[in-house]
């Protein structure tokens, strides 16, 4: 079975405060615009994530260790610069 891979576009209607929240969130963790969030939140929604499950709990320690050093030290500013990392 092929999958459509075509892509069609939507329309999406939200309220004033709606969008100035969506822009200040795309904003702030690194998304190109609100179009890119709403991909990414419906993403999530359809196709939930199973990270908890991907890494054990010592990995889920490491990493959390590797960041906060990493935010003492000044290599990573912090979360907001960690998701614009990880969406580049």
């Amino acid at each position: 079975m092929e999958l459509d891979m075509a892509y069609k576009q939507i329309n999406l209607s939200l309220s004033e405060s709606m969008r100035l929240k969506a822009q200040a969130y795309a904003d702030k963790y690194g998304f190109k615009n609100i179009q890119e969030l709403a991909t990414e939140a419906l993403r999530e929604k359809i196709f939930p994530a199973k990270y908890d499950e991907d890494f054990t709990p010592e990995q889920v320690a490491k990493i959390e260790l590797l960041l906060k050093t990493s935010i003492e030290k000044g290599d990573v500013v912090g979360e907001e610069e960690i998701m614009k990392i990880l969406r580049s």
